[in-house]
């Protein structure tokens, strides 16, 4: 698909919204940050109430939530994994090999079973670099979204 059908297509989908230009961007900007996160099956519900709090079109910020997916998800974790490992130190940053498969499954035992031993021993020392490492993700990619996708509402439809 060249460019220019596919800035037509996100044109119409994003404009039939209800909302202004702004509201709308604010709104695909919070999905599209959260995604950064590592709070991986909280993503919908997180962009929702940061959209919601900003002012920000709910609907259009469950959709940027798209910006998270299969295909995208290995790059984000491991550029915030590694980020946070750099702003953190120490031991953080000597690990080396991280298996997300195993770590999601871990979190997901963690979480039903109550088990806090477990997750300090296998989550936290993973979690806890991607949580601080996803920051500086979280603001570029929510300025970033935010200002093109208001630009390209913005546009008159003839331009696009």
């Amino acid at each position: 698909m060249n460019w220019h059908k596919y800035q037509r297509q996100l044109f119409s989908k994003l404009s039939s919204l209800k909302g202004s230009p702004r509201a709308i961007a604010a709104g695909v900007a919070c999905g599209a940050a959260v995604s950064f996160t590592p709070f991986v099956g909280a993503h919908f519900a997180l962009a929702i109430i940061f959209a919601w709090l900003i002012r920000g079109n709910v609907v259009a910020a469950a959709l940027g939530t798209a910006v998270g997916n299969p295909w995208t998800f290995p790059f984000i974790w491991v550029s915030v994994l590694y980020t946070g490992r750099k702003i953190v130190g120490g031991d953080y940053a000597n690990a080396v090999h991280i298996d997300f498969k195993s770590m999601f499954a871990n979190a997901f035992k963690a979480l039903i079973n109550f088990d806090f031993s477990l997750f300090f021993s296998d989550i936290w020392p993973i979690l806890w670099p991607m949580m601080i490492g996803c920051i500086p993700f979280v603001i570029i990619v929510w300025t970033l979204v935010f200002y093109g996708v208001e630009l390209l509402l913005e546009r008159p439809k003839h331009e696009i």
